[in-house]
């Protein structure tokens, strides 16, 4: 019983380390994260925006 670990309690949990990370704004400024900002390279979703029935 020496080995007892803490007990857990709902306002002490916290995601694991590098389990969160915050998600890339696409294509918001001029030097954007370079190049294709994150879009790949070709296709309708690169472009600026995709109509609601494409495909």
């Amino acid at each position: 019983m020496a080995n007892e670990e803490p007990m857990l309690h709902m306002h002490t949990l916290r995601p694991a380390p590098g389990a969160k990370k915050d998600r890339i704004r696409v294509g918001r400024g001029e030097g954007s994260k370079g190049k294709t900002s994150g879009r790949g390279d070709k296709g309708t979703k690169k472009r600026y925006q995709v109509r609601p029935g494409f495909e």
